[in-house]
């Protein structure tokens, strides 16, 4: 993953972020009070801040990428938008880095902050949009709702979150299997220093697990936390699912089923880990659909 102290320094660092990113993407979020959009924002004008990686890809998908002034570091997709500037991590922003593009519009998902940086940007008179977040099917087409009517394109909206439901919808129920087929999977966000941090309930790895027909292994907590050795063995997952990495933040199959923790797993012995992008696993934008029928495939091959 992300030698002497120093290496052991980073990696610590290296957990925290990525703990703190999936609380961000993918758990609980702070309650912020909607600034109404101005009617300035009509389709057409170019001075859009997308916050947060789901709502980028909802602007995009919208057509409205060329309206994108800037985008945060978890925007990813589609890979045009890194392009843009990039202000920073959705949960870590600084006041300054994002008055200085000088958006007339920000929309953002629930949870960005700091709330004092907030505070702030609201002081300059921007209006501010926050997109729900919900992992569920409704919740996805509630998130094409609320920015198409930021951005003035409700009706491109209600288009995309149409063909968006169909194709979830087709997506579930094609990964639908009886309960006694359901394989256990376990999400594992860090090994680092052998140590396991992996989802319970109330997740986004929870949610896509149980739309691709899965099993979360782990249901004792909710969120994100370190479990022991004992706690995984009694885990006994199936499948490993984790975000698809590179470089030095990496942690391969022999060096993940090596650990003491996961050896007597099934999944150890099976050798069965899987590994999708976080954006499209976790985000829980229009991509969804292709995130459960990736998963699903992984889970069950060609299994009907």
């Amino acid at each position: 993953m992300i030698g002497a102290s120093c290496k052991h320094t980073r990696r610590g660092s290296w957990t925290i972020a990525v703990i703190t990113l999936a609380t961000a993407l993918f758990g609980a979020h702070t309650a912020w009070t909607v600034s109404a959009p101005s009617s300035a924002h009509a389709e057409g004008s170019g001075d859009v801040l997308s916050l947060g990686g789901s709502v980028t890809e909802i602007v995009a998908a919208l057509g409205q990428e060329h309206r994108l002034k800037a985008r945060d570091t978890t925007s990813s997709y589609p890979p045009s938008v890194t392009d843009l500037p990039d202000v920073g991590y959705v949960r870590a922003l600084s006041p300054e880095g994002v008055l200085a593009v000088n958006p007339s519009l920000i929309v953002a998902e629930e949870g960005a902050g700091p709330p004092e940086a907030l505070e702030v940007i609201r002081a300059a008179r921007i209006d501010y949009v926050e997109v729900p977040e919900a992992y569920s099917r409704d919740g996805i087409l509630r998130k094409i709702e609320v920015v198409g009517d930021a951005l003035g394109v409700s009706d491109r909206a209600e288009e995309l979150a149409e063909d968006v439901g169909a194709r979830l919808s087709a997506a579930m129920a094609e990964a639908e299997r009886a309960e006694a087929d359901k394989r256990r999977v376990l999400f594992i966000i860090s090994a680092n220093g052998g140590k396991i941090t992996a989802s319970g309930s109330g997740t986004a790895a929870d949610a896509i697990i149980r739309m691709a027909g899965g099993v979360n292994a782990v249901t004792s907590f909710d969120g994100y936390k370190q479990m022991s050795d004992e706690a995984l063995a009694a885990a006994a997952p199936d499948a490993i699912l984790m975000m698809d990495r590179s470089g030095d933040h990496a942690v391969d199959d022999e060096e993940l089923l090596s650990l003491p923790a996961m050896r007597l797993t099934p999944a150890a012995e099976t050798r069965d880990v899987i590994r999708i992008d976080g954006l499209l696993l976790l985000g829980f934008g229009p991509r969804t659909a292709q995130a459960v029928t990736e998963l699903s495939g992984a889970l069950y091959g060609g299994e009907g």
